[in-house]
């Protein structure tokens, strides 16, 4: 498939190339990245590199994009997301991490918003369902899914291989009906706020 940039004008998603290298080790360095990702503890240069080379390209060859996030068309990535196709047709896992240095601006809910409606388009990727999972624990994760209309579906028990260890994951997905408005029903151990 083609590379596609996706903006809204707050976020600008474009596929992570060569001279990118530096702000993905950057990021992937920061202890929250590798805490809740697969990411080595120790990324350096050869890490960047071989998620180009094995991850990024054929994943756009796949039609499993993965996009840098931006905050304006040519500036440095601050973050990663992408769509991984699953084995059957119509459905794909969305992943995504965000640098400290972005946090708190809603610029990944806009990113996941943008990845998820060009999932859904008949034009894009024409997907029925997008999921998304995380490590129990991770209400950063938690509350940008259900910012972007995602609706909690439970616990995959020790579901999460990290570095040799096994955790229990979150799980949530979103239709191509749903809307990309926040969702209730997310228990409180995910962060989500408690009915009054």
């Amino acid at each position: 498939m083609d590379d596609c940039v996706l903006t809204d004008d707050v976020v600008w998603l474009s596929r992570p190339i060569a001279s990118d290298i530096a702000a993905i080790v950057e990021c992937c360095r920061q202890p929250s990245i590798v805490r809740w990702t697969v990411v080595p503890q120790e990324y350096d240069r050869g890490d960047a590199e071989g998620f180009l080379r094995t991850v990024v390209t054929p994943g756009w060859a796949a039609r499993s994009p993965t996009w840098g996030v931006r905050t304006s068309p040519d500036g440095p990535i601050v973050g990663m997301i992408g769509l991984a196709a699953d084995t059957q047709p119509g459905a794909a896992e969305i992943g995504f991490w965000l640098g400290t240095q972005a946090r708190g601006r809603g610029l990944m809910t806009a990113a996941v918003r943008l990845a998820c409606d060009f999932g859904f388009a008949p034009d894009g990727l024409a997907l029925t369902r997008i999921e998304w999972r995380a490590y129990a624990g991770n209400r950063a994760s938690a509350a940008v899914a259900r910012r972007a209309g995602f609706h909690y579906e439970g616990l995959l028990r020790r579901a999460g291989p990290q570095r040799g260890v096994r955790h229990d994951c979150w799980i949530a997905g979103r239709l191509a009906s749903d809307p990309a408005t926040p969702t209730t029903g997310w228990p409180a151990s995910t962060g989500a706020p408690v009915p009054q």
